[in-house]
């Protein structure tokens, strides 16, 4: 196995920059993921080191050995591609065993390590089949023909996309078992957060050809590094919302909406006191909702409602009285009864919250211990949770 360096990697098309100075470490054996939207360079990322996309400038190394211009078959590098890559004439073994054959090895020991590979995913009762009668096991094989044999395993999420819930699931579970099994050094690219965050030892966060964070899941979701990450990475996205000081301690909207005014945590205002103004982030599960009127909390109306289960989101509109409004999204428990243009009162637990410059986007630093962490709470989803029903 071996680790991946690159230094100062650019690649541009004619005027486009489509990948800007990018600079990553992937520990030996360790699985990273490229998260970014559509059009942010992580597939360009991706392809220059397969070998598929030759930088315009910087160097890419597997360990010490500089690979930037050496042919993509001598890189030792398996490649899972968006489309999957098989041999349409070779049944599942065949096809799993392939890179085995090309690196010399007897049809025996490639038929024992087909089937060893097969079990690690759950489909050795493929093995005899062809390729075109597949169904959700072209993920499973594709990845399968990248075994220990192999340095660096590169993957495209984006094969999942054409799965169901439940076998997008089980994808996710056999990848990350069959990379800890094999140890291979992974990269993995995909638009979809809760793959990264589910599979990644390290998230690369980017935007616009930069590399915006890199972190662990908790790192990236508890600390982003600016309004781009923190907004990106959650699922529904975090609440923005433009404030100003009232007093020492009470912060209200910047846009003029009274009813939004809330009094902060003697310690949480302290982050931030050396702003007029900034932007607050608040995820949706950072809210606790009450039914009737409550101390220090926001009233709005309902305007929507989405079960999910045990939870469920609300659309809620704040200031209507103002003639202008904000919107937020809050999640709370099912177990509240609340309907459309239902009055509903949110109170912030505001040592969750976020604060963030408003010109740079750049998320204002907080002390080490300003902020639970997942160890610190006992609610469900990680969290402190505090929401009442009145």
């Amino acid at each position: 196995m071996v680790s991946v360096t690159y230094e100062s990697v650019e690649k541009r098309y004619g005027e486009t920059l489509a990948v800007d100075n990018v600079d990553i470490d992937v520990e030996d054996g360790e699985f990273a993921v490229l998260l970014g939207p559509s059009g942010c360079g992580k597939t360009t990322t991706l392809r220059c080191l397969a070998g598929l996309t030759t930088p315009t400038a910087g160097s890419i190394y597997l360990g010490d050995y500089d690979v930037t211009d050496v042919h993509l078959k001598n890189r030792d590098i398996a490649m899972v591609f968006q489309n999957f890559a098989l041999y349409p004439h070779m049944n599942v073994q065949e096809n799993i065993g392939y890179p085995l054959k090309v690196a010399g090895q007897d049809e025996k020991t490639r038929n024992e390590r087909a089937r060893e590979v097969a079990e690690m995913v759950e489909i050795e009762e493929l093995l005899d089949r062809d390729v075109d009668q597949l169904s959700g096991g072209n993920d499973s094989v594709s990845l399968s023909q990248s075994d220990d044999s192999t340095s660096v395993c590169l993957l495209d999420g984006r094969t999942a996309g054409c799965l169901d819930a439940k076998l997008k699931i089980s994808m996710r579970s056999r990848i990350k078992v069959l990379q800890r099994e094999l140890g291979i050094t992974t990269l993995y690219v995909t638009h979809d957060q809760e793959e990264a965050m589910t599979l990644g030892d390290k998230l690369i966060i980017m935007d616009g050809g930069e590399i915006q964070q890199i972190g662990t899941p908790d790192d990236v979701y508890h600390e982003p590094n600016n309004q781009f990450v923190a907004g990106f990475i959650g699922s529904p996205s975090m609440n923005f919302i433009d404030v100003e000081w009232s007093d020492e301690q009470t912060i209200a909207h910047s846009g003029g909406i009274s009813d939004f005014q809330a009094e902060l945590d003697q310690t949480v205002a302290a982050r931030y006191d050396e702003y007029d103004s900034f932007r607050l982030g608040i995820r949706p599960q950072y809210f606790a909702a009450h039914t009737t009127p409550t101390e220090n909390a926001v009233p709005g109306r309902v305007r929507v409602t989405e079960p999910l289960g045990d939870e469920q989101l609300i659309d809620v509109v704040v200031g209507l009285a103002d003639g202008e409004s904000l919107d937020i999204t809050a999640k709370i428990p099912n177990n509240i009864t609340v309907s459309r243009n239902d009055d509903i009162w949110l109170s912030i637990q505001d040592a969750l919250v976020h604060g963030f410059d408003i010109e740079s986007g750049d998320r204002i630093e907080e002390a080490d211990d300003a902020r639970y962490r997942v160890a610190d709470s006992p609610s469900t989803d990680g969290r402190r949770s505090e929401t009442v029903h009145d």
